[in-house]
């Protein structure tokens, strides 16, 4: 059972919105089918609503947290339920590698700010290798972009990226008033598993990144514009991928076909 939790005042530039709905955090931790043997790290526990419910089920949890002030908090709140390590750091430059010297042993959870959602993703799937899988609450329209498809409005870099390491589902919304203080969006809930074997593999990973990022620059351009200054249009179509396509179109197979071909 939830203790009582100090006062605390939801800070903006830490991007702060707690889960408070106990259904929704329930549900989360049915999601989470947790065993005792799962090594568990939260990021951005705030003030331990999922904390204090995954704490006890577990012989430890590591949680990264950049509100020091909060920590002292957390930890009150979670006296009793178990084993709690806390790094007070930023999970944006945090090196998870330092808690798993085992491919794909790490379970990452957390309600992610969403002012620094999109890097704190690129920055997670750099280190995928040690990671099982992922569950996040984000943005909806983050999450949109995460599972979207070729064609797709929502379709971009961001889907192009995390689609390339790991398989995306989304796996419900959630209503701004399951938070304090409520966003001004809606939420949902994502699972993300990297692949075991990349289905495609690309032989440069920084090279099929900057293809990525450069197709997407400015998303009217034909990829014959986009990418004029790494790839020619003989190349394309030596690749058969039509160079008056947008990079909209092109899945991530295509992409790293490009990739390679540098």
């Amino acid at each position: 059972m939830q203790k009582n939790i100090p006062n605390h005042l939801p800070r903006k530039r830490f991007g702060q919105n707690f889960l408070h709905d106990q259904s929704i955090l329930q549900r989360i931790v049915q999601v989470l089918q947790l065993k005792p043997t799962d090594h568990v790290v939260e990021i951005g526990p705030g003030l331990g609503a999922l904390t204090t419910k995954i704490l006890p089920l577990l012989p430890r949890l590591e949680v990264v947290e950049l509100d020091r002030d909060l920590v002292p908090k957390l930890i009150e709140n979670c006296q009793g339920l178990g084993e709690l390590i806390v790094y007070q750091d930023d999970a944006l430059r945090f090196d998870f590698s330092q808690l798993s010297q085992t491919n794909r042993s790490l379970r990452l959870v957390g309600n992610l700010p969403y002012n620094i959602s999109t890097p704190l993703l690129f920055h997670l799937l750099e280190q995928a290798h040690i990671i099982k899988d992922m569950y996040f609450m984000l943005q909806k329209e983050v999450v949109d972009r995460m599972v979207a498809t070729p064609g797709s409005e929502a379709y971009g870099r961001l889907s192009v990226m995390v689609q390339y390491y790991c398989q995306a589902q989304a796996l419900f919304t959630v209503k701004p008033g399951a938070f304090q203080p409520p966003p001004k969006v809606d939420s949902a809930f994502i699972r993300l598993v990297p692949h075991a074997q990349l289905p495609h593999v690309a032989n440069d990973a920084k090279i099929f990144a900057q293809i990525v990022r450069l197709a997407f620059n400015q998303r009217r351009k034909t990829i014959r514009n986009s990418l004029a200054t790494v790839i020619s249009i003989e190349q394309l179509q030596a690749l058969n991928i039509d160079p008056s396509i947008r990079a909209e179109k092109l899945g991530v197979e295509q992409f790293v076909k490009m990739s390679n071909s540098l």
